[in-house]
Order: structure tokens, then sequence, then C-alpha cells
């Protein structure tokens, strides 16, 4: 072998001298344009192309015939193929060998080596399919042992590189669209790439007025319960990272997904296990400064982040929804997938790649990945409803760890995006196409009173604090109710002890005390009883008014129905649910029937309502104060008891669960 390398080496070198003396090679102009090449990249020369222009279009001159070499295929070429044991033998020195025992890798061990790799290929510059980077910048007596495949994979990596730095500088200014709308451009790579680093430039650095991280100590406490929602505040977004406040109710839902892809990032980065607890991670925006009524959601809504408010009135219970799904080939057993399943649609494979079959396909039961998915229905805060028109209500999905985060009657802030999906009924109904709206929502934060404080401005806490101080501030609340109506001090008073309550108490942790007041207030025809109850619903911030003869049982309290999709059975609140927290106003109380007022007393005395039918058996909270008029059989005169003027003679529901009484 030594002989025949030998012989093809001399063999060669007429050749080269040859080309060496070619007209075509020596030419002024092609040296000016490899001169040219050679200095067109600052900082580095790079080899001289091979010209493959000629073997197409020929020498000037004909060409000699080359010498003949050594004779490689003969009747001597048995010899290349003796058994030399010295040269036979691989060099064994730093190289594992194959009887040794290697302990297999466990899955993190693996994704962790990978990941390392990833890194290190990524800073030798071998992303892509590139070459690294070093290769561009070897010495020159490599060059001309450099093949022509390697110089054109130089090239390529050149080119490459001068791309990717144009794409660097074009996401730099993020704002400029270049003529696309926001949800094309944040679907593009680089745009993409630029939002994920600066959101997790964003999580890592920010710090509040007292110069702590904040996401830092949210990470730890979100981690510390098993969580995975991460709570962003909206205001701090926009203060930090504008263009990304910008572009977010514009394109919520490819935002979303860089965010969290980014969050997540950040808290492996913090604890690298927390994979195996939560696989992902969900930003979840809060304090959105503009907030939208449920009636005011018009088509221009559609596809963009809103903020609403509303009272819970049903909730189905949690489902298992396919987030990630593999089929099973019935014909091959092959498994198909996964498939990442849409809210619109559902995603099937069109065929088999194993056996090119076109079904039939079974889901997967085992690699399916499923999520928690729960649908309830918000209407308008009774207090919000313009009088004479109805109250209107709009379905929100809740996915993930918002599941059970709210129940029927609690009045919640929803933040979420604005669907369309389609919809068979409605489109029978109506003869045409239509399409059914729907809140995907994204976070859920219950009201009460401390959000009210906490909406409170300097003026108002100085004005309270001032009042406060006045001797006579008794005095002026209790004028201050229905000023409108003369007299009636007593009334005034005790109304105005309904409105502000008390202080529910559980001493010993044994008993629990409410703390509300119900009021109920008797006389004759004309003496404003009416116009007291109107009074406090105009002040009260939330409150139910209702009549004892358009009111029944389970309008009061709860009921259960059919949902009309998934056709089963859902709890839908009453009057004394949705007036969680507030006050639950009944006129004509004495029209109620027997049964009917039966079944609020556990409401008035216990604060909460059993329900048992149709499979649900929970307990709902009915915190509320009930301030309900009446009026006596005949004139109402001391010496008559009121057992005997149409209440039943045993649990009397005024004189059991009603302190002031009128």
């Amino acid at each position: 072998m030594a002989e025949s390398s030998e012989s093809l080496s001399l063999a060669s070198s007429p050749a080269r001298r040859r080309r060496a003396n070619d007209p075509l090679t020596s030419s002024p102009g092609r040296s000016s344009r490899r001169t040219d090449a050679l200095t067109s990249s600052p900082g580095r020369d790079l080899p001289p192309f091979e010209d493959e222009s000629e073997g197409l279009l020929g020498t000037e001159g004909p060409m000699e015939e080359e010498e003949d070499g050594e004779e490689l295929i003969g009747d001597g070429m048995e010899r290349d193929y003796r058994a030399i044991p010295e040269l036979d033998a691989y060099e064994t020195e730093g190289l594992a060998l194959d009887d040794e025992d290697v302990e297999e890798l466990t899955a993190s061990q693996r994704e962790a080596a990978e990941r390392v790799m990833r890194q290190r290929d990524r800073e030798a510059g071998r992303g892509l399919g590139r070459m690294r980077r070093g290769l561009l910048y070897d010495s020159d007596e490599e060059d001309d042992e450099r093949p022509a495949r390697k110089r054109r994979q130089v090239e390529r990596a050149t080119e490459e590189g001068e791309e990717d730095e144009e794409m660097i500088e074009s996401i730099e200014n993020l704002e400029d669209l270049k003529g696309h709308s926001v949800r094309e451009w944040v679907s593009m790579a680089g745009p993409r790439l630029e939002i994920h680093h600066r959101f997790k430039n964003f999580l890592r650095t920010h710090v509040d007025g007292h110069g702590h991280n904040v996401f830092k100590e949210r990470i730890s406490d979100m981690c510390k319960e098993n969580k995975e929602s991460l709570v962003v505040n909206y205001e701090d977004l926009a203060a930090r990272e504008h263009v990304l406040a910008y572009f977010l109710p514009e394109a919520p839902a490819e935002l979303l997904q860089i965010f969290d892809e980014a969050a997540l990032e950040v808290v492996l980065a913090m604890y690298p296990k927390y994979d195996r607890i939560a696989s992902h991670i969900h930003v979840r925006i809060s304090h959105l400064p503009l907030v939208e009524e449920l009636r005011s959601l018009r088509q221009l809504h559609l596809n963009q982040l809103i903020r609403t408010s509303g009272v819970v009135t049903s909730c189905t219970g949690v489902l298992p929804q396919l987030s990630m799904v593999k089929y099973n080939c019935n014909k091959c057993s092959f498994v198909l997938g996964p498939f990442c399943q849409s809210q619109n649609q559902e995603v099937k494979p069109g065929s088999c790649p194993e056996c090119q079959s076109a079904g039939p396909f079974e889901v997967n039961m085992e690699q399916t990945i499923y999520q928690n998915y729960q649908r309830i229905r918000i209407q308008e805060s009774p207090g919000k409803v313009a009088a004479g028109r109805l109250p209107r209500s709009k379905d929100a999905i809740l996915l993930a760890d918002l599941v059970d985060s709210c129940k029927p009657g609690d009045e919640i802030e929803l933040t979420g995006i604005y669907h369309n999906n389609y919809d068979g009924s409605l489109n029978t109904a109506h003869g045409f196409p239509v399409f059914a709206t729907v809140i995907l929502a994204n976070h859920v934060a219950k009201k009460d009173n401390k959000v009210a404080v906490g909406e409170l401005t300097d003026e108002d806490v100085k004005m309270i604090t001032s009042l406060s101080k006045d001797q006579q501030i008794g005095e002026k609340v209790f004028a201050s109710i229905a000023p409108s109506i003369y007299g009636h001090e007593d009334i005034k008073r005790g109304l105005a002890l309904a409105l502000f309550g008390g202080e529910p108490k559980n001493p010993g942790g044994k008993h629990k005390v409410r703390g509300d007041i119900n009021v109920l207030l008797c006389g004759d025809p004309g003496t404003a009883k009416s116009q007291f109850l109107k009074y406090i619903e105009k002040v009260s911030s939330r409150a139910i008014f209702t009549t004892g003869q358009g009111a029944s049982a389970v309008g009061l309290t709860a009921y259960v129905q059919r949902h009309p999709v998934s056709r089963e059975w859902t709890l839908e609140a009453g009057a004394l649910v949705l007036a969680d927290r507030g006050v639950c106003l009944i006129d004509e109380f004495d029209k109620m029937n027997d049964q009917d007022r039966t079944s609020i007393h556990e409401a008035m005395e216990q604060q909460s309502i059993s329900i048992s039918k149709a499979g649900i058996v929970t307990s709902l909270q009915a915190r509320c104060t009930v301030i309900a008029a009446a009026n006596p059989i005949g004139r109402l005169r001391d010496a008559v008891p009121l057992s005997g003027r149409g209440w039943p003679p045993t649990r009397d529901p005024p004189a059991s669960a009603s302190e002031p009484l009128w």
C-alpha cells in the first residue's frame, strides 16, 4: 500500500505542473479575481475556490496525456489484503472498551446531558447544520488540504451568519411591525425569540420600590405550594416592557404561549427538578387597566385580552380535557402522535405513516395527556344593571389550576381571551350561521371588602378619618337613610345598623355566630316599607331585590338543571346565594307560601344553603343580610300576636331569625 500511494503521488505531479502553467489559470484576470476574493472579508483570508468552469469551457491548448501510474487492479491485488498484525490493530488508548460496564442513564441525567450538548453546540456555532465558528478562522497551512465540500460549508456558514446578524438588527426595534399585523409579527421566529428574551429578563430583574426581587419571591412561594400559576401585574409589565404590554392585548394567545415558555425556563433555573411536579407554568395577567362590562362586549373584542366582572351563577364539574393525544392504529398497532388539541376543533390523524391506512384509530389512554376543564357562567352584578333591563351573562372556561377557583354566588373579576366557537344549536335557532362566544379565562380574582378598601383614594381616606372624629357621626348616619321619607327614626336606625352589620365570631372554634342582622318591616299599606327597600337597593354595593309573590323556594336558594351542551347536572344559584356578602331584599313577605318561606330558614340562621339533588350534595354560602317587608291581616295592633295575623304558630321566621321588627 505504501508503494502504491507513492506511485500515485509521483504520477500526479506532472498534472500539477501542467495545471500551474495552464494559461487559463495563470491569466491576469483570474489572478485579480482571486485577489478580490481573498481581500473581500476583513481580518481573514479564505483559500482560493476551485474553478468549476474549466471542465465546461475547456482549455486553449491541447491537453497532454498523463503518465500511467501503478496498476491497482490486477494479478497482485490480493497482496493489499494480506494480514499485517502491526497495522491491523486499533489504538485503544483513551477509548472505552466494549466489555466495560457502563451505567444506564436515567431520564433526568439524559436530559441534563442533552442540555449541556445543546449549549456546547450553540456556543460552537453548530446550530441549524452549520460548521463550527472556529473552522472559519483555521490556519493557512490547512487551506490547501481542505476539500471543496468543506469550503462550500464555510461559505454557507458565512452567509447564514450575515443573515442572522441582519435578523438581530431587525428585531432590536420590536415596535417596527414592517407592515405586518401584531398577530403575524409575533408569530415570526425573530420577534418570538426577542419577546422570549425580554420577558425572561423581566422576570429575573424586576424589583419593587423597596429593591426586592418580585418574581423571585413569587416563584419561591409558588413552588412551595406546588402550583403552576405565576401572576404578573400588567402595570409592572407596561412600566418595564411597554412593547410587550402593547402586543399582549392584541395577540394574547401567541404572547401568553411565549410567556409560559420563558417562565418555565426561569423556574427550572431556580428549581431544576420542579418539572416533575408541574410540567407547565402558566403566566396569569392581573390588573388589566380597562374593565369591560358584559353587555358591552362586541365583535371588536374577539381574540383580544379583556377584563370583566360579574357573579358566578352556575358551574359544571371538573372534566378531563385532551391536551396532547396519541392514537393507536388498529391495523398495525403503530402509535401516532402526539397531537396538540386546540379549543376550537379536534385534531385527528389522516393516515398511518407505518401501514399507510386511513384508520380506524383509537385514543391511546395511557400516553394521552389530559388537563382539567370546567365551564362557568358569570352574570352582571345586580347593582350594575340599569333599570328595566335584564342582566346579561357569558360562559367562561377554566383550565389547569383555575378550576374550582370560584363557586356559584362569588363575585369575581375575570381576565381572559374573548373567543368565538361554532354552535350548531344557534344556527338551527336563527336559521343562518352565527357563532357563540366564550371567555377563555387567564386569571380569576374574587372581589371582597379588601378590594373595595384598596380602591379608595387618599381624599376618601382623609374624609373618612375626619368623619370618624365627629361626635355626632351616629346621628348623621341614621338621618342619611332615606332622607326623602319623613320620620320613622327607629326604622332608619335599624336599617343603618343592618347595612353596617356586625362581626362574625367563632369562640373557641366550636360555635360560629353570624355577624349579619336580619330585619322585618311589618306595617300597614302606604307606610313607605317598599321605599325603604328601594333605597337600600340603591346604596348597597351588592343587593338582590325580589318579591314574595314572584319568588319560589328554588328561586331563593338554589336549583339543579341539565347543561345544554354537556348534558350533565349543573348547580344554579338563587337570590340568597347571589346576594352573598350583600343584602337580599324581599318585599311582600307575607304573600309567600309556607313551604317557600320555610326554605330560607337555614339561610337566615346558618347563612348557608344545603343542596342534595340529582347526585349533587354540597353546601353554598349565603352570608347576606335579609331585609323583608310584610303587611299584617287587618290593622296592626300591639294586643294581637303575630301568630294570629297570618304567620304560622310555630317556628315564626320574624321572631326566630330577625332581630329588629317594626
